[in-house]
């Protein structure tokens, strides 16, 4: 029962005997004694369970609530209160791994269910279930391009991909030996054109684009599936899971893969995770796919009953014959986003977005109206996320960013030199948006209290804030 507790003086003498040893002292005695430390271990005294919680709670108490427009790949969504109670039931997570089937039925049944809804969203034929993150199941959406291709091994990618999923992708071409080719953008979207010059080359596995950019630019990928296709190249298209609400899927624009994050389809923030990463293909891909797939069967007595199928993943054949050596999947996260999709629906998910878009374009047009900003694309589609550079290129962005958050506001991420990218969510009313405005304006009254870039001035705030 207290399997916690440590192990008794007759524990240690038992387990000293069985190893040949008299003493503890003996069994290290190949240490050097210069490295054993001699001191008192500085461990506080125990404390009661009232006690730990007060701890605990003192530390929370010091976190600093913000308003959150900071998105770049992250959002800050509301999560119906149904969802985690949905979570916490024992019917449906487990401690049982999916592969007891006998005792797993609700894991698997909720595994199938996500897998469902996503190949739904998706508009392809097969989801898995699923990846860590939208970085890495790009980074497999890569590996899967050149496993298909076979005597191909160079795979092409959008520079208007976030940072963070470049360098990831770009890890995973460098241990696998992949050539990875970024293709430039043009105006705040992939260069299309170059793209395709280098897809006619016909040795190209692979080409892999964002739907929606590090800038928050809707791109649009015409033209680009049926070149791809024409020269044995597969198509992969990075999604915002929540944006295909409303956007054309990846499916309709002819993709062959389709991957990014779910985090936005109600996952919390919690400082920094987990996300989760879905990938989903045309059936014909099915067999290169990595992760979990669980399919719907009939047990012995005729029942509805749900299986592991299609496994190639490296715990069941040799490691160097496996489709990918991701070995866990974000179980828990399948099931709080099949939850979350079957609460909201078409109707829920398109009203979503349609909250976002128009508190994302209010905020836009305000903050033009100040002065302080301009447009980094005003031509450009967008949905809920969009990038604004400063009037005056002599503003430090991290700067601004800083005052804000002194004020109770993520304003954003530094998107450049001189900009930066916010995003907006249902989470966030008009007045939350009117309230941003106007500890802008206070900020452009109080600017010389804030230094600006390459000052003394500024090294010193900077130095104070560190």
């Amino acid at each position: 029962m207290f399997k916690y507790f440590p192990h008794t003086e007759t524990d240690v003498q038992e387990m000293l005997k069985v190893v040949g040893v008299k003493s503890l002292d003996e069994l290290y005695s190949e240490v050097p004694d210069e490295l054993k430390y001699k001191g008192d271990l500085q461990i506080p005294e125990a404390l009661s369970e009232e006690e730990v919680r007060n701890v605990l709670k003192s530390f929370a108490d010091e976190n600093i609530p913000l308003a959150c427009f900071a998105g770049f790949g992250t959002y800050d969504h509301i999560t119906p209160s149904v969802i985690p109670y949905l979570a916490s039931r024992s019917e449906f997570s487990t401690s049982y791994t999916p592969y007891q089937a006998e005792i797993s039925q609700g894991t698997l049944q909720y595994i199938f269910e996500y897998q469902s809804l996503m190949a739904d969203l998706t508009g392809l034929d097969v989801s898995n279930a699923s990846m860590y993150d939208g970085a890495t199941a790009t980074a497999e959406a890569m590996l899967m391009c050149v496993a298909n291709a076979k005597k191909r091994n160079k795979v092409l990618i959008s520079s208007t991909f976030r940072p963070q999923i470049l360098d990831v992708v770009k890890t995973y071409a460098h241990f696998h030996g992949v050539e990875l080719i970024e293709v430039p953008e043009l105006d705040g979207e992939t260069n299309k054109a170059e793209a395709l010059t280098l897809v006619a080359q016909d040795d190209v596995a692979g080409l892999i684009v964002p739907q929606h950019n590090k800038y928050g630019v809707i791109e649009d990928l015409s033209g680009l599936a049926e070149e791809c296709h024409a020269h044995k190249t597969l198509f992969v298209v990075n999604s915002i899971a929540s944006d295909l609400g409303v956007l054309k899927t990846p499916g309709e624009w002819g993709a062959d893969i389709a991957c990014g994050d779910a985090q936005s389809l109600g996952i919390p923030m919690n400082f920094g995770g987990p996300y989760i990463g879905y990938l989903c293909v045309k059936n014909e891909l099915v067999r290169k796919m990595p992760g979990r797939l669980v399919g719907a069967t009939t047990d012995a007595n005729g029942q509805r009953a749900f299986v592991l199928t299609l496994q190639a993943r490296e715990q069941h054949i040799r490691r160097e014959k496996a489709t990918s050596n991701i070995c866990t999947a974000q179980g828990y996260m399948c099931l709080h986003v099949a939850a979350y999709l079957s609460l909201m629906g078409p109707t829920g998910l398109r009203e979503v977005n349609e909250l976002g878009f128009s508190g994302a374009h209010y905020l836009h047009d305000e903050l033009l109206k100040t002065g302080f900003f301009a447009d980094k694309f005003a031509d450009k589609t967008y949905l809920n996320e969009f990038t604004l550079r400063f009037a005056d290129e002599t503003i430090e962005p991290d700067n601004f960013i800083r005052y804000m958050t002194s004020e109770g506001i993520l304003a954003g991420v530094k998107a450049g030199e001189h900009e930066i990218t916010i995003a907006v969510t249902e989470k966030y009313t008009k007045e939350d948006l009117d309230n941003y405005v106007e500890v802008v304006n206070e900020w452009k009254n109080k600017a010389t209290e804030f230094p600006l870039a390459g000052s003394d001035s500024e090294k010193a705030h900077n130095d104070v804030n560190e």
